[in-house]
């Protein structure tokens, strides 16, 4: 049987189906919370939960308002999420937000020995620090196309700017990116 889509689940939590809209709250419930966290400070986790529960409440007030042939409905989420966090900031009189998890939360590699596992700690700082570098529009547009897969034109769209536009800022994101983590390349790589 296959599995009923986004927007099906959607429709028949508009139409009164509270496990639909459970199924779609499972099934995208961790990707909506780490894409916050990644927003905000990763020490700000109550405020990063306080802003997923309120993201959930406004998808379920305004599932009637879902369009799919306007945007994937991870776009859509992401794009609450995302106003979420900017009116929370402006609330704060905060004028940016800190991307990225901090080293400790990206992937650990448990068969490293103690030296290699110390090297990797430090890369994942390098490059945690190197993403925080980056320039807003430059870091969002990376984080969203490389952490969370978003298309270049669901960036656009979330991000409300040209397709060229989100292309430029990835591309100068990548560039940035190689030209700071350049000690860590290898030959082999």
């Amino acid at each position: 049987m296959e599995e009923p889509s986004d927007a099906e689940l959607l429709r028949r939590h508009c139409a009164g189906d509270a496990q639909a809209f459970a199924r779609l709250y499972d099934r995208h419930d961790r990707k909506s919370f780490d894409y916050l966290r990644r927003l905000l400070h990763p020490a700000d986790a109550a405020t990063a939960e306080d802003l997923h529960q309120e993201v959930w409440l406004a998808v379920a007030r305004a599932a009637a308002q879902y369009d799919e042939s306007k945007a994937r409905f991870v776009t859509w989420l992401f794009t609450i999420a995302r106003n979420r966090v900017l009116d929370w900031q402006r609330q704060q009189g905060r004028a940016g937000w800190e991307v990225l998890e901090s080293a400790e939360a990206l992937p650990d590699a448990p068969r490293l020995q103690p030296p290699e596992r110390v090297e990797a700690g430090r890369m994942a700082e390098a490059v945690v620090a190197a993403v925080e570098a980056l320039p807003l529009a430059q870091r969002e547009a990376f984080v969203l196309f490389s952490f969370d897969e978003l298309s270049l034109q669901e960036i656009a769209a979330l991000t409300q700017v040209p397709l060229e536009t989100a292309k430029t800022r990835l591309r100068y994101a990548r560039d940035a990116l190689r030209q700071r983590l350049q000690a860590w390349r290898t030959a082999d790589v």
